[in-house]
């Protein structure tokens, strides 16, 4: 089984910085993408931003220039850091993986828990 460990979320003033972090373990052989979603009370869950193995990144336009994923391939850690939080912002983060457990082609799919950030005064 793989495993993954969020942490990071909380409250934080509109205009704040707070760094998510979730590391992947358990039966990986490879990951292909990691990366961010998420959701609102009474929203759809969206992506956030996701960063594949070659560092290649992909972010929702509403935090292109706020928001930051990056990624430790040796820890298997995807971080996101985020700069000039607004209220909007305020949801259940949830950490996404994409890998494989073998050689083979077959890819699987994981999600955290999910870690609450409110952005409130």
């Amino acid at each position: 089984q793989v495993q993954l460990v969020e942490s990071g979320g909380g409250l934080v003033q509109p205009g704040g910085p707070l760094r998510l972090s979730c590391a992947a373990s358990g039966s990986i052989f490879s990951i292909i993408v990691m990366g961010w979603y998420r959701q609102a009370p009474g929203k759809q869950r969206e992506l956030v931003a996701d960063i594949t193995s070659g560092g290649s990144t992909n972010s929702a336009d509403s935090v292109k220039g706020r928001f930051t994923i990056s990624r430790d391939n040796a820890k298997n850690t995807v971080y996101l850091q985020m700069n000039s939080l607004k209220p909007e912002d305020t949801a259940v983060y949830y950490c996404y993986v994409r890998l494989r457990r073998s050689r083979g082609p077959s890819e699987y799919d994981y999600w955290g828990q999910g870690t609450l950030v409110t952005v409130s005064s």
